[in-house]
Formats: structure tokens, sequence, C-alpha cells
């Protein structure tokens, strides 16, 4: 047997021409989509809006970031090198500790109220 039988040729032919139509079908006429767009809401309004080029909220947003960029590179960061150097390196107390209250002993007068401290009770054990 060489070659299709006539029904195998018409079965080939018909599918060809299905595959045709199909693809032809795809093809949008300018009418189409026949579904009208939902308006958008209001986040995706302010977003295209807010991303239209030269827009004041642009411009202004990007001020903005560009501020805080400079502010945070150019003064904080800085500062917060210094203040650390400063306290912990050339601070004269260690670490920025304020040193302890004097020592009180017996016979001391307390400035504030004028008030003298007693002396201790002697206790006659050991202990």
């Amino acid at each position: 047997m060489s070659g299709y039988t006539p029904d195998e040729k018409l079965r080939a032919q018909q599918l060809a021409t299905l595959r045709r139509q199909w693809l032809k079908d795809q093809e949008l006429s300018p009418r189409e989509p026949v579904i009208k767009a939902k308006p958008p809401g209001a986040i995706e309004r302010f977003w295209n809006g807010f991303l239209q080029p030269k827009s004041l909220w642009r411009l202004y947003t990007f001020k903005a970031y560009r501020g805080g960029v400079s502010t945070l590179t150019q003064l904080l960061i800085p500062l917060w090198v210094i203040h650390y150097f400063v306290k912990y390196h050339l601070a004269t107390t260690p670490c920025g500790i304020l040193n302890r209250k004097p020592h009180i002993y017996p016979g001391d007068t307390i400035l504030e109220t004028g008030e003298v401290i007693p002396d201790l009770p002697e206790s006659h054990g050991h202990h």
C-alpha cells in the first residue's frame, strides 16, 4: 500500500480547514473586546496620577526622599560618630558613667541639712 486512503485524505483536509478557521477566529476585530472596562478605583487612580512624569506628587516625593537621604548621610551619621568618639574615647570618666557619691563616715556633716553623722555604737563582742 502506498499513500493515504481517500478517507484519510479527507480527514487530513478537514483538520487543516478546521485549524485555519480556528486561527482566523482568534484574531480580534477593532470592536473587541466587547466587555467594557471597569472605571479605575481610588488606589488605581492615585497611582496612575502619581506615576505620570513631571507630576507634583512625584516631584515632591523625590525631593523629600533626597532630603531625607542627605540629612541621614550628611548630618545624623556623622553626629552619631562624633558622639560615640567623644563619649567613649575622650571622656575623662570611663564610658561616660558618673562618679559615685562620696563616702560618709561617722562625724561627717551633711552639707544640705547640717546634720552630723553620729558615731557607731561600740560592740563588746568579737564580731
